[in-house]
């Protein structure tokens, strides 16, 4: 069956059943999981900063690493960069790294609820990443080689990472949507208790959400390099450890592991200057993420709360002047 560009996936997105039930990758005390940096140099200058305020502190990328990163030049930048932290394929990248086209487009699977034209757009950008990688000799291969999960143990907690869900590389069953479902929340409290992971780390669908469940919590981050909230140009990151961190936006604790999502506050004004000399007014990019790159149409913070976790005090104090 012919697939629909930007709507199915490939059956090779499917994460076998026993992804998760390898020997966790590295143990550590703190771990930052950072989904959906999308291209963006800037924050990924913020995560390097804020990585090395915690010098003991691991950090897992956990896909689309790239996105609006178009100029050959700036693509090798964010590889470079992200040498030193364990990397593992998004849509994006699997759909880079691939040696003939799949027909599965950008390879987000987007659910009908998302406009024809908004995929459409989609796979126009990944046809011109596309371009971009062909152009950087062993770079296809270098990204199909990253792994589409990860364990790892955090404080002895095991912690499951995947770019979209528990069953799919590009799966949308931990968007806000789904994990506001009763029977979703059913489900995936007993895949975490089977596993025996203790929380489960994903993005891909563009939108923050956390949930706190009987026998684990899930917490997706939204986007690194874009806004995800009113009152903000910032992007959200995930860090999970055994203290809390002074600047959370927001946490759950489960047996002393602390589960947070943290502000990556980048240079707005030199991502918007690198967007627009990438993608210019009109381009897929400016039509589809333009806005929200700059704030707006945004829901505040604690539209991501679903259950279990809690808004800071100093994130409260500040929601309740808004």
């Amino acid at each position: 069956m012919e697939l629909r560009a930007g709507r199915d996936c490939p059956l090779d997105y499917r994460l076998p059943a026993q992804a998760f039930a390898a020997q966790p990758l590295f143990s550590c005390e703190t771990l930052y999981v950072v989904g959906g940096l999308y291209g963006n140099r800037q924050a990924l200058a913020a995560l390097q900063r804020r990585a090395q305020s915690e010098p003991q502190a691991r950090v897992v990328c956990n896909g689309d690493v790239h996105w609006f990163d178009c100029d050959p030049q700036l693509f090798m930048q964010i590889e470079d960069g992200l040498s030193a932290y364990t990397l593992l394929r998004g849509n994006v990248e699997t759909e880079l790294g691939r040696d003939s086209d799949s027909g599965a487009g950008c390879g987000c699977a987007y659910p009908m609820s998302v406009d024809d034209s908004v995929v459409e757009r989609s796979n126009a950008m990944q046809q011109q990443l596309n371009h971009t990688v062909q152009g950087l000799p062993g770079m296809a291969a270098q990204l199909a080689a990253r792994p589409a999960t990860a364990v790892v143990e955090v404080g002895g907690r095991r912690v499951a990472v995947s770019h979209g869900d528990e069953q799919s590389l590009a799966g949308w069953q931990c968007s806000r949507e789904a994990l506001s479902e009763s029977e979703r929340q059913q489900a995936l409290d007993q895949w975490l208790q089977d596993c025996k992971c203790e929380v489960l780390a994903t993005s891909h669908s563009c939108t923050a959400a956390a949930i706190n469940l009987q026998h684990g919590a899930v917490i997706n981050n939204g986007a690194a390099g874009m806004p995800n909230f009113s009152g903000g140009r910032y992007g959200v990151i995930t860090r999970i450890a055994t203290t809390p961190h002074a600047a959370a936006l927001y946490r759950a604790e489960r047996n002393g592991l602390f589960i947070e999502a943290l502000a990556l506050n980048y240079d707005h004004e030199r991502f918007i200057s690198d967007f627009d000399r990438q993608w210019p007014a009109s381009s897929p990019a400016a039509l589809s993420y333009r806005s929200r790159i700059q704030g707006q149409a945004l829901l505040p913070v604690s539209s991501a709360l679903l259950a279990g976790f809690s808004l800071c005090q100093s994130l409260c104090a500040m929601e309740a002047l808004n």
